[in-house]
């Protein structure tokens, strides 16, 4: 992919100041957005949906939100778990998935089947990260 530098100046889309030289340009190493393209400012920002996973003393709240810092910044955790792209309907099969784990609206038991399934997810690893590619996706995609 390429060695990992500091950028001449900060990704327009999340901020990064790291990223990749590659084909004679700048790359963002957080959410892979070229350095010098601007979304289309005629446009709404794209949507996009994801299930969070939240940690909070032994128990996981499985939710959903197309605003995941304004969702965060409201919900009472101890750790961001994971993202996984997706909406309600997604967010519902994970309910039913664990079903035998709720304890309550969103909240569930963190058994070892749930932690698994998140430690599984493309977005575990970095949340943030996998946010910001899937948002720089959303933008390259309608344009």
């Amino acid at each position: 992919m390429g060695i990992r530098r500091v950028m001449p100046g900060p990704c327009v889309l999340c901020g990064e100041h790291h990223g990749v030289r590659r084909d004679r340009a700048w790359y963002c190493a957080a959410c892979e957005w070229r350095v010098g393209d601007a979304p289309d400012p005629d446009l709404p920002a794209p949507r996009v949906d994801i299930v969070y996973y939240l940690g909070y003393a032994d128990r996981v709240k499985i939710g959903t939100t197309r605003e995941p810092r304004a969702r965060l910044r409201a919900i009472r955790h101890d750790e961001l778990l994971a993202f996984e792209p997706g909406d309600r309907r997604i967010e519902r099969a994970r309910h039913e998935l664990f079903a035998h784990l709720r304890e309550g609206g969103e909240w569930f038991t963190s058994g070892p089947e749930l932690l698994a399934h998140i430690r599984a997810l493309p977005g575990s690893a970095d949340p943030w990260r996998s946010y910001a590619q899937w948002v720089s996706r959303a933008h390259r995609d309608r344009a």
